[in-house]
This record gives structure tokens, sequence and C-alpha cells, in this order.
């Protein structure tokens, strides 16, 4: 073989060697990531870091977090939290269909999906997002287990303008921790989530008061019938 045709061949080379290491790469810096937040609280997220309100956090075990809050998440958020692996089909599908027929935009994203989002990646859509989701979704389920999903999803969510966990939410809506909400308080956090920045936990109105009844209700379901049984 001359130098020549020696010289393409070394070029295609280059070209596979060069997206195989970068996803070596990224697979291992992940891997890295998810074990060690396994154990240790993220210090911030993308989503802290672009708020331009500030960040206001304080970071609370879960045996710190009064039960009625996991399960008004459960209740609000993913009624499917603890029988699924990441993903409720079902809920994704219906999503699907809804959105094709118009009107308001639905999610069907799960706790875990949400957690996996806020922790390592942006706000917003788009299916690189969407697929890297996927990926840490697979990883925090595999690695953290569906009770560390729940205490750094009550941690990192944001809760109103520039805050971000349950206990900071608490604390601003209440003038208490976390350890000490009402189901009415619990119920009223989880019905801010969807739009912190929208919606009051303190003397809400229309919509937030209708949708956190409804919540407090379910949270008793949530309890009767053991939903919440991977968090305790």
């Amino acid at each position: 073989m001359t130098a020549k045709s020696a010289f393409p061949n070394r070029r295609r080379s280059r070209w596979i060697t060069i997206p195989l290491r970068v996803i070596a790469g990224f697979v291992l810096l992940s891997l890295l990531l998810v074990t060690l937040y396994r154990f240790v609280p993220p210090p911030v997220t993308m989503t802290m870091l672009l708020d331009p309100k500030g960040i206001t956090k304080d970071w609370t075990s879960l045996k710190d977090i009064d039960p009625d809050m996991a399960r008004a998440a459960i209740a609000a958020e993913d009624g499917k939290f603890c029988s699924h692996h990441g993903f409720d089909v079902d809920a994704i599908a219906k999503a699907a269909m809804h959105n094709a027929s118009g009107g308001r935009i639905r999610g069907g994203s799960t706790i875990s999906q949400q957690t996996a989002k806020n922790v390592f990646l942006w706000q917003g859509g788009g299916f690189v997002r969407k697929g890297l989701e996927a990926w840490f979704t697979v990883l925090i389920e595999a690695i953290w287990g569906k009770r560390r999903i729940m205490e750094v999803y009550l941690n990192v969510a944001e809760t109103g303008i520039g805050t971000y966990g349950v206990q900071a939410g608490a604390i601003r809506y209440f003038r208490h921790g976390a350890d000490r909400l009402s189901r009415a308080e619990a119920a009223r956090i989880a019905a801010v989530l969807p739009l912190p920045k929208k919606r009051a936990a303190v003397a809400p109105s229309g919509f937030t008061r209708r949708y956190g009844n409804t919540i407090a209700t379910r949270i008793g379901v949530v309890q009767r019938d053991g939903l919440d049984r991977c968090v305790k």
C-alpha cells in the first residue's frame, strides 16, 4: 500500500474514532456524576444558574420532609411513580394524543424524568434534550432508586420565583420548615410546581386553589392505596 492510499484510510479511521471517544467520554462522565449524586446533593443546576431572580434553596433529607409532601408530588405529578421504571408509557401516549388535537400542551413526564432534566439538563424541548433526558432517567432509576429520586426532586424542583426545593418553598410561603407541612400546605406546593413563576401557594385563587384542593384529596388516596410505598 502506498503512502497516498494509506492517508484516506487514516482519515476515515479518525472520523470513526473521534465520535466514539466523545460518546465514551460522555457515558463515563454521566455515570460518574449520577453515582456521585447518589450520595452527594447536587450543588446547583443549570436552571438555577440561569435564573435571573437568584437562588434560594436549603437541601433537606427526605426523612426531614413531611411524608405528605412526597404523597402530594405523587398525587399531582406521577401516580405510578412507585410502579414504573422511569417512564409512564400510558401517560406519554395520552399526552401525545391530547397535544395532537390542539389546545393547551400537556406533558407526560414522570417524576424520574423531571428529576433527570432538572439536575443534569436544561429546560425546554427538542429531540436532543429529550434523548438525553431519557438516558439520565434510565441511569438514576438504576443507580439512585426511587427514594433518592424523590429526595432529589423535592430539593431541586422550582417552588417559586428564585426558590428551589420544598424546604425553601415552605419557608417562603408558610414561614416554617418542610417537616411541619400540613396536608393542605403540601398540596398547595404541589399545585405550584408546574408553573412556579405564575402560581402562588399563599392565598391561591382560581385554578390553583381548585387544583390544590384536588391534590389534598388525592393525598389520602395515595396513602390508602400504598402508592408511596417506595419512598417510605
